[in-house]
C-alpha cells in the first residue's frame, strides 16, 4: 500500500476520493448480515455496535471506527467486513453517537478526539473475548483511535495488539482549513454539513437552548459548525482549542503498540505538508504515504474497480505485528 498506484482511468485525488465512495464495489459479494447490539453508555446514552461473528471463537476480532458521518454501511466498512470474512476473523463496527440511524439521547455527539469513548468501547470488547483485538480507524475515527493509543501509553497493549489509522486528519487545523476552501468547500463541506446540521437541529429539539440554532443554520464551513456545536458540547473552548487538543500528530511518539498511519499524498482533506515525517513519530509507528489513493479511495483494477486493496494491505500489516 505504501507503493499504491491508482488505475489510469482514475486520475487525481478528487476522483480517487469520490469514485470509490459512490460507485466502486466494496467487495464482489453481498453485504454482510450484521448482528446489532445496543450498549448503554456510562452517561446514560447509547451506542449501536454491528457485528459479524467468526465461526472460530478464538479468531482475532477486527474493530473498525468509521469516519465523519460514516457507518457500518460505508463503502470502506463493507470492504473491511469482506476482508475479515476471508481471513476468518470476527468483525465489529461501533457507531459514533448519532451515526447508527437513530439520534442519541445525551446533549453531545462525537468528535475527532473522542479517545475516552474509543477506550470504553475497546475495553468492553476486550473483556468479552480472549482472542487478539485489532483496531482500524478511518479518517476521523483513525485520529480518535490514535489519540486513545497515545493517552493509553504502555497500558494500550493490554487491550489491543495493533491499531491503524487510514487517511486520518491527524493535524486537524490543517485538514479543517483545507476542506473549507475552494472545490473542497463546494463539494465535501456541503456534503458533510447537510447531515451534520440536520442532526444538530434535531439535537436542539431534544435539548432546547443547547446552542444558537439560527447561527448554526447559517454555518457554511466545518470551522463555523465546530465553533457553535462540536467544540462547546464536548468541553472545548472553541474550534481552535478543539483542533489543537484533539489532533493526534503532536503525540505520536507516545504510542507504545504497533500503529500504522496511512495517508495518501493526494488526499484532498489532508495536505501533504502536514503529514508526519519519520523523525516525528516513535519506534512503534509505521508511516505509509503513497502518492495516490485520495481520501479513503485506493480503488484498483478494471473499471469500475473495487477497494479491496486497502483492507488487504492494512490487515496484512496487522498480521506481521507481534502478539
Amino acid at each position: 500500500m505504501q507503493h499504491f498506484r491508482a488505475p489510469r482511468w482514475l486520475p487525481g485525488g478528487h476522483l480517487q476520493t469520490i469514485w470509490p465512495a459512490l460507485f466502486s464495489k466494496a467487495s464482489p459479494v453481498a453485504p454482510p448480515a450484521y448482528r446489532r447490539e445496543r450498549w448503554s453508555t456510562p452517561d446514560g446514552d447509547f451506542i449501536d455496535v454491528d457485528f459479524v461473528d467468526a465461526a472460530d471463537a478464538a479468531a482475532p476480532l477486527l474493530v473498525l471506527f468509521h469516519g465523519l458521518e460514516g457507518s457500518s454501511r460505508s463503502h470502506y466498512a463493507l470492504a473491511f467486513a469482506h476482508r475479515a470474512a476471508l481471513l476468518g476473523w470476527s468483525y465489529a463496527v461501533p457507531h459514533f453517537r448519532g451515526c447508527s440511524g437513530e439520534l442519541n439521547l445525551a446533549p453531545r455527539a462525537y468528535h475527532s478526539g473522542d479517545f475516552e469513548e474509543i477506550g470504553w468501547v475497546l475495553e468492553r470488547l476486550r473483556a468479552r473475548q480472549a482472542a487478539p483485538l485489532l483496531a482500524v480507524g478511518i479518517s476521523l475515527g483513525g485520529n480518535a483511535l490514535l489519540r486513545w493509543a497515545e493517552e493509553a501509553g504502555d497500558t494500550a497493549a493490554a487491550t489491543a495488539r495493533a491499531v491503524a489509522a487510514v487517511c486520518s486528519p491527524i493535524d486537524l487545523a490543517a485538514g479543517g482549513h483545507a476542506i473549507g476552501r475552494g472545490f473542497n468547500r463546494q463539494v465535501y463541506t456541503r456534503m458533510f454539513l447537510r447531515t451534520m446540521k440536520a442532526k444538530a437541529l434535531r439535537k436542539w429539539q431534544q435539548h432546547p437552548g443547547l446552542f444558537d440554532r439560527e447561527r448554526l443554520r447559517a454555518t457554511r464551513t466545518l470551522y463555523e459548525f465546530d465553533n457553535l456545536f462540536t467544540a462547546p458540547l464536548h468541553g472545548f473552548r472553541d474550534t481552535d482549542d478543539y483542533w489543537a487538543r484533539a489532533s493526534a500528530k503532536p503525540h505520536l511518539q507516545r504510542i507504545r503498540i504497533p500503529a500504522l498511519v496511512l495517508n495518501a499524498r493526494n488526499d484532498p482533506f489532508v495536505p501533504t505538508a502536514c503529514l508526519p515525517a519519520p523523525h516525528e513519530v516513535g519506534r512503534f509507528v509505521t508511516l505509509w504515504q503513497p502518492a495516490h489513493g485520495g481520501h479513503v479511495g485506493f480503488a484498483h483494477g478494471r473499471f469500475p474497480g473495487h477497494v479491496q486493496s486497502l483492507p488487504e494491505a492494512v490487515t496484512g500489516w496487522m498480521q506481521t505485528t507481534k502478539r
